[in-house]
């Protein structure tokens, strides 16, 4: 595989203040780790974008050199910090490598061929995982890890168990994993007619005024009504004439 060439200076000191300024001044921070000690350093973040653009798994092997030491070492980048609103690199951790070390990296994972659910009856291929941890030797390290998705059909799925990855590479994900599905296809909607819009077209409320209770005591005229009469009083029975 090609190994890309990078070259870091030390630096001294460590904070927030000093990784400003170190920004300020067109690098960032890093770290490189494999060595007695961890140790400080800068690196130039277009010669970092420039060795991981195109490259599609998160693992890359480069050549590392440092300003006032002779010779190179092997290394690759292990992890980078981007910021969240301008997405610039804000930090790099290194890792120095031996080429008789296996290592453990991540690598991508390319689906090759075409589903025959997809093919054949238009199922959506979805790739559930889109890299695998690896371990090798660092320069036996995979651009990328194969995964045959042609004979996957509607509803089946392909493993990690179902991946070949090439001679001296062992893949260390649990072999049940996901790796690719293959779904039915999304129902198209179909636009209502006129006639089933007009049958579901709710109709409109029909508005009621409430209706003020009669108060007590209105004349029955107000209604429209005439107010029915008093009841006469009964007369007194006229008493019975005395008897001559």
């Amino acid at each position: 595989m090609n190994t890309p060439e990078i070259t870091v200076k030390r630096r001294e000191g460590t904070g927030k203040g000093i990784a400003r300024r170190l920004r300020r001044a067109g690098v960032v921070p890093a770290i490189l780790y494999g060595g007695a000690a961890p140790e400080t350093i800068a690196v130039n973040p277009r010669d970092v974008l420039r060795i991981i653009h195109g490259h599609e798994g998160t693992t890359q092997l480069l050549s590392l050199k440092v300003e006032g030491d002779g010779g190179a070492r092997m290394a690759i980048i292990r992890d980078m910090q981007f910021d969240p609103v301008t997405e610039r690199l804000l930090h790099v951790d290194i890792q120095e490598v031996r080429a008789d070390r296996a290592i453990t990296v991540r690598v991508a994972v390319h689906p090759v061929g075409e589903a025959i659910g997809v093919k054949d009856t238009n199922g959506i291929l979805n790739l559930v995982m889109h890299e695998v941890e690896v371990s090798t030797l660092p320069t036996n390290i995979p651009e990328r890890i194969d995964a045959d998705v042609s004979s996957l059909a509607i509803g089946d799925v392909l493993t990690v168990r179902d991946l070949r990855a090439p001679e001296g590479v062992r893949i260390i994900n649990d072999p049940g994993q996901a790796v690719a599905t293959v779904s039915p296809p999304m129902a198209e909607e179909v636009a209502p007619t006129p006639e089933a819009t007009a049958a579901v077209t709710p109709a409109e409320p029909e508005v009621l005024t409430e209706r003020k209770p009669k108060e007590e005591g209105a004349p029955a005229e107000a209604e429209g009504k005439k107010a029915p009469a008093a009841p006469k009083k009964a007369e007194a029975p006229k008493k019975a004439e005395k008897e001559k």
